[in-house]
């Protein structure tokens, strides 16, 4: 299958899904900004305890975080007992521009992290039941390539939002950054309503049980959970850069515009190869390359803590791009492999969820251990990473039986 052939349904959900990161991701840049405008560089007193700027600013963005992936469990389950997507996803969007259109109404910081919290609820409505719909809109023959394009205009929305947001608030003030925010869930909500409708399956497949298992029927741990395991121990390395930024800088001997090549390397690497990955994983199977995927995500995560020059950071993290480009599609593409009918929202809400859980994580397992060397936040990842490596290849097998997908010039490929 190629691009061109994907679903036009998957296209829609892509591009909503686009602009809803971009103006999530002017947040992230305009929000700690914001905060530092309503409390002052002194910090504030809450409940009696004297907080700085920086703490405060971490507690409103892992408020989300925590929020966000917390929820999506429950919200996977209900999407799938109530047999709907898209009015989980319209009713998560109308919450994610109602809190922006609010921020600049907000003049405390205790309305400031309400109005955060609440946007982590909308995000858990929208997330699982997207990847839940992206899901049940392919097969075997067509998951991994779906999946790949979904992620790819994710990524590109959520990779332009940091570089336009401080300009716009630079120049035009936080009222219009907030504007483009409510922009972006404004454009996916119109995308979802007008082009997106659920599968008529969806309502008729919905499951009655639809707990989340650990423990598998041939093996120790389910292999949708081990996978779980796997995508947050990614996350966490991914999330370790952005907050090492100044001792980063430091050893490096370079500037912000260095570093933001350096953390944009990654995105790169992510959004080419997302989509060429998944779709060979449609071809020759999913299990093969989410373990190469976590051999090359160990040496290039652990390498970080080492290098000495920009241009091997650099490289260092196109790898690591590439790495994930490897994990996480083609994982979301196997648990929809093995999700049973109904069950979408509730399978594959664990790998969204082990998503938010390693970037809420991976900022504070980076602020506690560069305090003890700079190298130990990547070293101790990569150490992870090996425990996820063993995990995969003795608990994720491909779905038996495993069907037939051609392969080049027509002839049958079997997936392994």
């Amino acid at each position: 299958m190629g691009v061109l052939d994907t679903d036009r349904r998957v296209f829609a959900l892509a591009f909503a899904r686009m602009a809803d990161s971009l103006g999530n991701s002017f947040l992230i840049v305009v929000l700690p900004a914001y905060v530092g405008a309503i409390v002052g560089e002194e910090g504030a007193t809450i409940a009696g305890v004297s907080l700085s700027t920086t703490l405060l600013v971490g507690i409103v963005l892992s408020l989300f975080g925590f929020l966000n992936s917390g929820l999506q469990p429950i919200t996977g389950r209900l999407s799938d007992r109530l047999g709907t997507r898209t009015g989980f996803i319209l009713s998560g969007l109308v919450l994610l521009g109602a809190g922006s259109a609010a921020y600049p109404f907000a003049d405390s910081y205790a309305a400031l992290a309400v109005l955060r919290a609440l946007q982590g609820v909308g995000a858990a409505l929208t997330i699982p039941a997207t990847v839940a719909l992206v899901n049940e809109l392919g097969d075997a023959g067509t998951r991994g390539g779906n999946f790949g394009v979904f992620n790819t205009f994710r990524l590109i929305g959520f990779g332009f939002g940091p570089l336009a947001a401080g300009a716009i608030q630079q120049f035009y003030g936080f009222d219009a950054a907030f504007a483009v925010a409510v922009a972006g869930a404004a454009v996916g909500f119109v995308l979802v309503w007008l082009l997106v409708e659920d599968p008529e399956e969806t309502g008729a497949a919905a499951a009655d049980d639809v707990s989340i298992a650990v423990r598998g029927s041939d093996t120790l741990l389910d292999p949708v959970f081990t996978l779980g395991v796997a995508t947050v121990i990614m996350a966490m390395g991914i999330a370790l850069f952005a907050t090492l930024e100044a001792p980063i800088n430091e050893r490096l001997n370079q500037g912000a515009f260095l570093f933001g090549v350096e953390f944009g390397a990654a995105v790169l690497a992510n959004v080419v190869f997302q989509i060429p990955i998944g779709e060979a994983s449609d071809r020759y199977g999913r299990r093969r390359f989410v373990l190469w995927g976590i051999v090359l995500l160990i040496p290039s995560t652990l390498v970080q803590g080492f290098v000495t020059t920009p241009a091997a950071m650099i490289v260092a993290r196109l790898f690591q791009g590439l790495a994930v480009a490897l994990v996480f599609p083609v994982s979301l593409a196997l648990a929809g492999d093995l999700a049973g009918e109904g069950q979408s929202g509730s399978t594959l809400s664990i790998l969204t969820t082990g998503f938010g859980l390693g970037t809420a994580i991976g900022p504070l397992v980076s602020g506690v251990l560069e305090g003890i060397d700079y190298a130990a936040p990547f070293v101790f990842v990569s150490a992870l990473g090996f425990l996820a490596l063993l995990l995969v290849y003795t608990q994720v097998s491909e779905p038996d039986p495993t069907p037939e997908t051609p392969g080049p010039g027509g002839e049958p490929t079997p997936r392994e």
